[in-house]
């Protein structure tokens, strides 16, 4: 029979939420690729009688295979190809700088000040970044075998290898990704439909989020395939074309889902239907077997459908006629430009680069005064730590320690009980794939994965034996304290959460959406508002472009106002997920969170609302008054003045009327729970 901890014994939520593995599915062929790609240069070192050069390559292995998470070939090349270039950099300054003391010290800030600022790029950028230190931090910290070019050669070799593994099926799977992607987005648009009208609404809230995150997912592999090839490839305008199809049934979801009436179980089996004719590829005809419409909403869902079905069994699209929903992606000229100007101009760029020098500096300092064994860890432990862009700080300092000890106990039993020489290849065919297997499962799951094999890679290079252990633990734990102390704590930003900036911007956004989907004013959803979030965290060459097509005119394009949508969907994802990451702070930043998160899903809930009243409109329903507009967007912007200016709940008045029948009645009543939500209780 179970027992329940007494109250005193119970562990804080934090902690629990921390220590909870994340459910992902295991990717068969990336478990494959790591075990091959790490054991074959060991063993080809061991053949020639350089086991030094094959644990090099190894360890170059080892950062292609933590990059190696793109579904798509071409996301492959450049989240693995784009890092290694920068990690052969990092290595080659790293060994240059080598033994030279208090120049090692300068050298090694600096390149942390360049790493910390490049990381706020972009989810390529930051592994870039990453690894620039990272070599950089080895290269500086051990006396690697050969001349200057071996160990930058040796460690691309091995990042390059697990490249060349993630490439072998590419002429029999080109595409074959995309179509996955835009397929699931399809499915979870079923699941979405099917989820309309429950009460409560908390499963139709988690289907919509299923949906933005699949939408993000696959037209940030579509466009990204497009930056190069838009209207040369009819397979990605396709895809292209069926994304911008399915819009209008998402568009008409929250209407259905506003009326309280459950859709007839075709609707999603027609979805379904689609899903797999996207799949497959397939553009014969297909028997629609959809119930005559009732009302505006059901009118709306199945003049889309029709639409969707028409996109999705075409057998040729015209390029010229494909709108990109998101803003075709600008030249990679422009993109680097834009990039390059973010990074030297930005606040957040330089506090993060700052912050990021600073605890390696301090480290550098400490192991140049205090003989500490091995003191190159510590530098390495800061620099996976200091990631918040990959999660909080201080929960990838409390998940690094306790996957550092648990992966020394795995290598103490490997280092005590295997011979050195062959049975090192066998034991990383046996740990390597270990490493993509429990990565997505959290931080520190990945760190016990991760330890054991660069302690085995160690001593081929050292010959220590178990003799690393301790030291590795003691120079984590130092690495550790210092993220925590010169990273986290000296930083008020990171301990005193306010909502901030973003959900202020996303909440005014909202209010140039409402003007926009009735035509009442002009406003445009720009690209330093909404949408800024991507660069940060990183959705690759996701990145949408600028936002096309200024609104500004009684008629509003409706290509702009999907845009206007989704970027709005995008960055409330994107302010869920820090939320979501905030949650395992320690108190008071993890409680502070908690008050905030239901405005975001307030927030969430104004935009469905607005796109349901303009679905409705557009169906027959009666437009609202300009005045009407005008009142729901002023209270939305009297409420991101409120959240803008405050660190908790503050105050806020409602003061919304008008008429019960008009279609903008369920909108004022989320603007109403949204202001109620931002005041005290």
């Amino acid at each position: 029979m179970s027992r329940e901890f007494p109250i005193g014994l119970t562990p804080p939520d934090w902690l629990v939420r921390n220590l909870q593995p994340q459910q992902a599915p295991l990717n068969r062929p990336a478990v494959a690729r790591a075990a091959v790609a790490m054991a074959l240069p060991l063993a080809i070192g061991l053949a020639v009688g350089q086991p030094a050069y094959g644990a090099l390559a190894s360890m170059g292995a080892l950062s292609g295979v933590i990059g190696d998470t793109a579904d798509a070939y071409r996301m492959r090349i450049l989240n693995i190809a784009i890092p290694q270039l920068f990690g052969a950099i990092g290595v080659t300054l790293g060994s240059a700088a080598y033994g030279h003391g208090w120049w090692a010290v300068a050298a090694l800030t600096g390149i942390a000040l360049v790493s910390g600022m490049i990381s706020t790029i972009g989810a390529v950028a930051s592994v870039s970044g990453l690894l620039l230190l990272l070599n950089s931090v080895i290269g500086a910290g051990l006396p690697l075998p050969g001349a200057w070019w071996v160990a930058p050669a040796l460690m691309s070799g091995g990042g390059l290898l697990v490249l060349l593994l993630a490439l072998l099926a590419w002429p029999l799977r080109s595409g074959i990704p995309e179509r996955a992607a835009v397929a699931n987005t399809y499915r979870t648009v079923a699941d979405l439909l099917a989820t309309c009208g429950d009460d409560p609404t908390a499963g139709y809230d988690a289907a919509r989020q299923a949906v933005t995150q699949s939408l993000n997912q696959s037209y940030d592999l579509v466009l990204a395939r497009r930056a190069r090839h838009h209207g040369s490839s009819p397979d990605l305008t396709r895809l292209l074309a069926q994304l911008n199809a399915i819009t209008p049934v998402v568009e008409a979801a929250p209407a259905v889902h506003q009326s309280g009436r459950p859709l007839p179980p075709q609707i999603r089996d027609t979805v379904r239907h689609l899903a797999h004719a996207v799949e497959t590829g397939y553009t014969g005809p297909i028997g629609l077997d959809l119930p005559t419409p009732t009302g505006e909403s059901t009118r709306a869902v199945d003049h889309a459908l029709r639409h969707a079905a028409e996109v999705v069994t075409a057998p040729d699209v015209d390029p010229r006629g494909i709108d990109d929903r998101l803003g075709r992606p600008a030249a990679l000229r422009i993109r680097a430009t834009r990039a390059a100007r973010n990074v030297l101009l930005s606040s957040g760029s330089w506090r993060y680069g700052l912050r990021l020098a600073v605890c390696i500096g301090l480290a550098q300092i400490l192991v140049s005064t205090v003989p500490v064994a091995r003191s190159y860890w510590v530098a390495l432990t800061i620099t996976f730590v200091m990631k918040p862009d990959f999660g909080s700080v201080f929960s990838r300092a409390l998940l690094r320690a306790l996957g550092t000890v648990v992966g020394l106990v795995i290598a103490a039993a490997v280092l005590s009980a295997v011979p050195r020489g062959w049975w090192d290849v066998l034991v990383l065919l046996l740990l390597a794939p270990l490493i993509p297997a429990l990565t997505p499962r959290g931080y520190g799951y990945q760190t016990a994965a991760i330890t054991p094999v660069i302690l085995l890679l160690s001593d081929v290079l050292n010959h220590q034996g178990t003799a690393l252990l301790l030291p590795r633990l003691i120079d984590s734990l130092i690495g550790c304290g210092i993220a925590l102390i010169a990273g986290y704590l000296l930083w008020p930003e990171s301990w005193h959460t306010r909502v901030g900036d973003r959900l202020a911007e996303a909440v005014a956004d909202t209010a140039r959406y409402v003007e926009a989907a009735f035509g009442t004013a002009g406003g445009v959803v720009g690209e330093g508002a909404v949408g800024s979030a991507e660069g940060v965290v990183g959705s690759a060459e996701g990145a949408v472009g600028s936002a096309e097509g200024a609104v500004g005119s009684a008629e509003v394009d409706p290509a702009a106002r999907a845009r206007m949508r989704r970027r709005l969907y995008r960055d409330l994802s994107v302010i869920r997920t820090e939320f979501q990451r905030a949650l395992t702070e320690p108190p008071p930043t993890g409680r502070l969170a908690a008050g905030w998160l239901p405005l975001v899903v307030a927030v969430e809930r104004i935009v469905d609302a607005t796109t349901a009243a303009r679905v409705r409109v557009k169906h027959g329903a009666p437009e609202p008054s300009p005045a009407e507009v005008t009142q729901v967007a002023r209270q939305l912007r009297e409420l991101a003045e409120g959240v803008r200016e405050s660190e908790v709940l503050v105050e806020v008045r409602t003061e919304l009327t008008g008429p019960a029948e008009s279609v903008l009645e369920p909108l004022r009543q989320e603007v109403a729970a949204a202001r109620a939500i931002a005041s005290p209780h």
